[in-house]
């Protein structure tokens, strides 16, 4: 059995944790440069406020007083997701972590009839520890605890629990499932689906796999066998990411081309950092310029290029000096740019790299990835150390958060002061 431990409505909840004043009422929280909305409570959802709403459409609600509003604090929200994991890894033999407010428990070796005991447990010890609620769905694959979750979320019978150990349970849940809610199919695959007269979980399964395999390939009857409680899903099997993307809105418009070329060398170098991380090395990198799509008294111009390398890399000199290069190609200094952001794909291992025959900056790679080794080593994620084309300080310096909550677990400055 496999447990699915998911912290509900989590950027939310974590501010709740030093304003317990907020619990029950409106409150959202704001992505980078305050822009949209990225994590709801269930009474802002209530309200009709949908994920990605830009902020200006309802911040009438905030000078109204019904609802509350936070910029993203990910300092806050990434010790806090620390302290719940590890909580979880202790009560465990293995524990996978999916993202910053998921993580699926592998329960092989404990007793069935303990499961409930333990994950009602577990749901008691990280609301009192670290005061985020979460819910727990626990099936016989990830894809069936993903569906259980959602059920233990969703349903106050359930007190956060939900555990589907039978067939009866099994197709019960996925009758009640609709199709597009099923984890691996997707908003543009739901359509089809559905066009082809399939709405809930249950229509899928009860298609042979012959018909799944040729309508929608491998992909599809993995989550076709895992829907039929056959684990096919594993960790290890997971594809390496194919594409890494490093973007920003602006605070305020930009046209200066110096200024444009310090954000965009901050972007690349974070993508470069990230392929560092994960052992990876890119081939393409594209560079992407936006203008305000939201000012129609402004002309719009939204231009990118991809520029291929002769051999796959992930030192940040490589990844910055190729990223200007695609930037100078479509800058143009009469537009003001909003966005702007860094893709690094056409990933590959970083063991895997070869060389070009006629690669006269062997020698000059080598030295980058040393720089690099150095960099990560001295600065790792603080930027401590960064290249002359970045910007001087950390990039948040230039991120609009009026909202923003302190960092009351990570700076001895803003530790909360109690009479």
């Amino acid at each position: 059995m496999i447990a699915l431990v998911d912290c509900n409505n989590f950027f939310v909840s974590c501010e709740r944790v030093f304003r317990p004043d907020l619990e029950g009422k409106a409150v959202v929280v704001l992505s980078n440069n305050d822009g949209c909305v990225v994590s709801r409570s269930n009474e802002s959802k209530a309200m009709g406020i949908p994920m990605c709403a830009p902020f200006f459409k309802i911040r009438h609600m905030v000078d109204e007083g019904v609802l509350t509003v936070f910029s993203s604090n990910y300092a806050l929200y990434g010790d806090l997701s620390n302290r719940v994991m590890s909580i979880l890894a202790d009560a465990v033999p293995k524990i996978e972590i999916y993202s910053i407010d998921e993580a699926y428990l592998h329960l092989e070796g404990i007793d069935v009839d303990k499961v409930p005991d333990i994950c009602r447990n577990l749901i008691a010890k990280v609301r009192q520890w670290v005061g985020i609620p979460v819910s727990i769905g626990v099936a016989p694959t990830k894809t069936l605890a993903k569906i259980a979750s959602h059920f233990a979320k969703k349903y106050k019978g359930y007190k956060g629990f939900c555990m589907m150990d039978t067939a009866e349970k099994r197709i019960k849940a996925l009758q009640l499932t609709p199709i597009e809610d099923v984890w691996g199919v997707g908003r543009r695959l739901a359509p089809k689906m559905q066009g082809w007269g399939i709405r809930t979980a249950l229509d899928f399964v009860r298609r042979p796999a012959q018909w799944v395999k040729d309508m929608m390939g491998m992909n599809g009857l993995r989550t076709w066998n895992e829907l039929n409680g056959l684990a096919c899903i594993d960790e290890e099997n997971q594809e390496r990411r194919k594409s890494i993307c490093t973007s920003r809105s602006f605070a305020d418009m930009i046209s200066d081309k110096d200024e444009l070329e310090l954000r965009v060398s901050d972007f690349a170098a974070m993508c470069a950092r990230k392929l560092r991380e994960e052992e990876s090395a890119a081939y393409d990198v594209t560079t992407f310029l936006y203008t305000n799509r939201f000012r129609d008294d402004l002309p719009q111009y939204c231009p990118s290029v991809t520029i291929r390398l002769q051999v796959a890399a992930s030192s940040a000199q490589e990844i910055i000096g190729t990223a200007l290069k695609a930037m100078r190609l479509i800058y143009r200094p009469e537009y003001q740019y909003k966005k702007a952001g860094v893709i690094v794909g056409n990933i590959i291992p970083a063991d895997s790299v070869q060389g070009a025959i006629f690669d006269f900056d062997e020698e000059r790679r080598q030295k980058n990835d040393r720089i690099s080794e150095v960099i990560d080593r001295l600065g790792g994620k603080a930027s401590l150390l960064r290249l002359a084309t970045q910007r001087p300080g950390h990039y948040a310096d230039g991120i609009r958060s009026e909202y923003c909550s302190g960092l009351y677990t990570t700076s001895l400055d803003e530790i909360i002061k109690v009479r």
